[in-house]
């Protein structure tokens, strides 16, 4: 059967996203033996080569990381270090589910800051869907339960991170390529993840009792040749699920595929149930539900305004 461009893209980020799910298991399931930044390194020196060949298949030359903005697409690699990192030390404390549906935030602070930013009117349907996402965000928090974990923050952090490099991945996609913006990502994340082995890998800094903050301090850590492979299997699940994200977003309308990100709140629920016996309170499904509608209906607004923007505005 003949697949329209569309569905080829759909199907391939369906089939991204559910990818990118694994490589959150795994660093769940290790996030109590070993350091992020262990995790962090192992994951960037694998996908390195594999990414060169992503840039010479997308890009048609690997002349394209040579950039003279290399200063802007650091920084954009350093939002997104801080974005992952806060999202991965949120999910060592908390549900996969739970962690996964407040970094889905994203979308939402993407439409304040572009208007901080770039000016863009938030329509009706926009300040409809804030306020249901903050709302849906809140219910998650759950704050008037007995116990609150701060960590509950940390994949927020994460969000405004990730938005914050979506909005410069707009302004540096005018110049530069998506497979080269992926590679100054991979060299930042790996550089950024050395120097936190400096300061913690010694060990010094062992001892915290807060999952993330044992996360985020623990000393480095010999590994059985198992957990190697693991590390290892996380940079190559990066670069076959950016591979199909690019392929998705390139094949097909934005508008068409992006709503198909939430997916990734499905694994999380099922993987969260699977591997920790771990579900949503009734509470947490509502608010769920409302960041699912809410995001939906931002991009779908998004989604008008690209229509309506006169020829070349983009």
């Amino acid at each position: 059967m003949q697949l329209t461009a569309t569905t080829r893209g759909i199907l391939a980020l369906v089939v991204g996203i559910a990818v990118f799910s694994l490589q959150d298991v795994i660093l769940k399931r290790l996030s109590g033996d070993y350091p992020l930044y262990q995790a962090m390194i192992i994951r960037s020196l694998t996908a390195a080569p594999l990414l060169l060949i992503i840039v010479r298949v997308l890009d048609g030359r690997l002349s394209t990381i040579i950039t003279p903005n290399w200063g802007w697409m650091l920084a954009r690699g350093l939002l997104n270090f801080v974005a992952y990192t806060a999202y991965y030390l949120g999910l060592a404390a908390m549900p996969m589910a739970d962690t996964v549906a407040l970094f889905f935030t994203a979308p939402l602070f993407i439409t304040i800051i572009a208007a901080l930013v770039f000016k863009e009117r938030i329509g009706p349907t926009n300040l409809f869907a804030l306020g249901a996402g903050f709302a849906g965000m809140l219910m998650i928090f759950n704050p008037s339960g007995s116990v609150f974990d701060p960590a509950a923050l940390l994949p927020v952090l994460g969000a405004l991170g990730y938005a914050l490099t979506q909005l410069a991945t707009r302004v540096l996609g005018r110049t530069e390529t998506t497979a080269a913006m992926t590679f100054w990502g991979n060299l930042t994340f790996l550089a950024t993840a050395l120097a936190l082995a400096a300061v913690f890998g010694t060990g010094a800094h062992d001892g915290a009792s807060h999952p993330s903050l044992a996360f985020l301090t623990r000393g480095w850590q010999d590994m059985p040749a198992r957990d190697l492979l693991l590390f290892m299997a996380c940079g190559v699940i990066a670069a076959v699920g950016l591979s199909l994200l690019t392929y998705a977003y390139r094949t097909a309308p934005s508008s068409s595929v992006a709503p198909f990100e939430y997916s990734f709140i499905i694994w999380g629920v099922l993987w969260g149930w699977l591997f920790w016996s771990q579900l949503p309170t009734a509470l947490a499904w509502t608010g769920i539900a409302l960041l699912i509608a809410a995001g939906l209906l931002v991009i779908r607004a998004e989604a008008r305004n690209e229509k309506a923007a006169p020829e070349g505005a983009a």
